[in-house]
């Protein structure tokens, strides 16, 4: 029982809430919420983010959508060991609650913390370690604690405020998620990312002054430019403007598998995966596994017709994705216009060049 003993002898548990600033794991890089529950004869921490990571084929469920996180409860001393060995200090906001609301949001928390209960699945945006004890400090009090403000950003623009130092992990996240992310929120739906929460809760007057525990000693390492999605992009577009000859055929080769395979990827998280988010997802247009021919084709010498007409295709949509991707609002990687007149090159360069070949013969 979190406390209760405690408010029936007279005393009312301390409840706050606990923010761990970003980390340097990809699961990290928002931050970490939980609540604290404090009395005279204990202190807990109760945390929304626990998972494991040996059980049963845990990459492929959490992949395919299937990501169940745990509500567990142990104390607050393990909670605060664990990130000062990280070199992340945790941002401690005490609720301005009273007894009644104390008392509610305890029995809340058991609730939660039932074993039948405890299991949730997990949404990267709705359903998460802040969301959670958000939703239940409200759910307490009666009221919201952030205002419901006029829309002014999205999903992803929120996540790419954290993951500036990360452009690879942000490319992967722009690849994989659709339009779903893209969608105007105000900053009660921008408080899934806990660092946004622990912001937006300071102009609270349900929460008291913020208080810093530990040191943060973790830098973050920056992703040199030449290194980044967009040089990369930059580097296979020159190319693929300049290779000629058996060079061009086996640079296709390469070219093509890399965004086949990563469209046989897209493909099953449109198909299978129940990530909300990963669907509709135009980039399918240019990311596919039929992507996959255009790494053979070139190399078969009597299938000439099915090459242009493949080549000439895939030109098209590259052009519909460029058009129909700014006017249905879904926001591109820079990086991703370099990759994709890469692909437009190479399909333009076979088919004339097919083309060419049969003319003169």
């Amino acid at each position: 029982m979190l406390a209760v003993a405690c408010v029936a002898a007279g005393e009312v548990p301390r409840i706050s809430l606990l923010t761990a600033l970003p980390g340097a794991e990809i699961y990290e890089l928002e931050g970490h919420t939980s609540l604290r529950v404090r009395s005279a004869e204990s202190d807990i921490v109760v945390n929304w983010g626990v998972f494991d990571f040996n059980s049963p084929n845990f990459v492929y469920r959490f992949v395919k959508g299937e990501t169940d996180y745990l509500c567990a409860a142990y104390p607050t001393e393990l909670f605060f060991e664990d990130y000062r060995r990280q070199g992340r200090a945790v941002v401690e906001q005490p609720l301005l609650l009273d007894s009644v609301e104390t008392v509610r949001l305890i029995g809340l928390l058991e609730e939660n913390l039932r074993p039948e209960n405890r299991v949730y699945r997990y949404n990267y945006v709705k359903d998460n370690c802040a969301t959670r004890p958000l939703l239940m400090i409200e759910q307490a009090v009666g009221k919201q604690l952030i205002a419901s403000e006029e829309d002014w950003t999205c999903f992803r623009n929120e996540m790419r405020r954290y993951h500036r130092d990360y452009p690879w992990y942000q490319f992967g996240i722009d690849m994989a998620l659709g339009r779903g992310i893209d969608k105007k929120i105000g900053s009660r739906e921008a408080a899934f990312a806990p660092v946004s929460l622990m912001q937006s809760l300071e102009l609270s007057p349900m929460v008291g002054e913020s208080t810093i525990i530990g040191k943060q000693t973790l830098k973050h390492k920056k992703t040199p430019w030449v290194l980044t999605p967009l040089a990369i992009g930059l580097l296979v577009l020159l190319l693929a403007c300049v290779v000629k000859g058996r060079v061009a055929k086996v640079y296709d080769t390469l070219m093509f598998t890399a965004y086949g395979l990563a469209g046989c990827v897209l493909f099953f998280l449109f198909a299978v995966s129940t990530h909300e988010a990963t669907s509709p997802n135009l980039l399918l247009l240019w990311l596919n596994p039929l992507c996959l021919l255009g790494a053979v084709l070139p190399w078969i010498k009597s299938a000439k017709r099915v090459k242009v007409c493949y080549f000439f295709l895939n030109f098209a949509l590259i052009i519909l994705l460029a058009i129909l991707a700014p006017m249905l609002g879904r926001q591109m990687n820079p990086a991703f216009w370099m990759f994709m007149a890469a692909d437009g090159v190479r399909s333009l360069a076979n088919a004339r060049h097919i083309c060419l070949k049969e003319n003169r013969s």
